[in-house]
């Protein structure tokens, strides 16, 4: 007796795709191309005039391009990335006004962030060492499990 994964693999493919692809723009993208594969999918299939719809060969992958645009899409919010420049959604924990002269930014008291990173990675001198490592080591854990 063999197991299929193949329904094991609808879900995780696209949830580590947006792990690896986090990204708000591009997500959002993703998610709008699978919708409109969805939505129109019997104008789509259809030929006219001996002619095919452009999206013809990729309405058969309509749902798991949604679900990759979605993941993406969520990452995104969770990686505050939108193209490559960060969000600033809810304020910051940190006081960017008060910089100590040793380049420390004073946190500010019983302040946690709500959702994803912080902004203030998008100053500090080691946001693409330690964002890009978070990833990696995330979507490798997540690859394992």
């Amino acid at each position: 007796m063999e197991f299929n994964p193949g329904l094991f693999t609808c879900i995780t493919f696209p949830f580590l795709f947006g792990v690896m692809f986090g990204d708000i723009l591009h997500g959002s993208l993703l998610l709008i191309l699978g919708m409109y594969l969805m939505c129109f999918n019997d104008s789509i299939s259809t030929t006219k005039n001996g002619k095919s719809h452009f999206f013809k060969d990729v309405a058969p992958a309509r749902y798991m391009i949604s679900l990759m645009g979605f993941f993406a899409l969520y990452c995104g919010f969770l990686y505050n990335d939108m193209a490559g420049v960060r969000l600033n959604l809810f304020g910051s924990c940190y006081d960017k006004n008060n910089i100590r002269l040793d380049d420390t930014i004073p946190k500010k008291a019983d302040c946690v962030y709500p959702f994803g990173f912080d902004p203030i990675w998008g100053v500090s001198s080691n946001e693409l060492l330690f964002l890009n490592s978070f990833k990696m080591k995330l979507s490798i854990v997540l690859g394992v499990l």
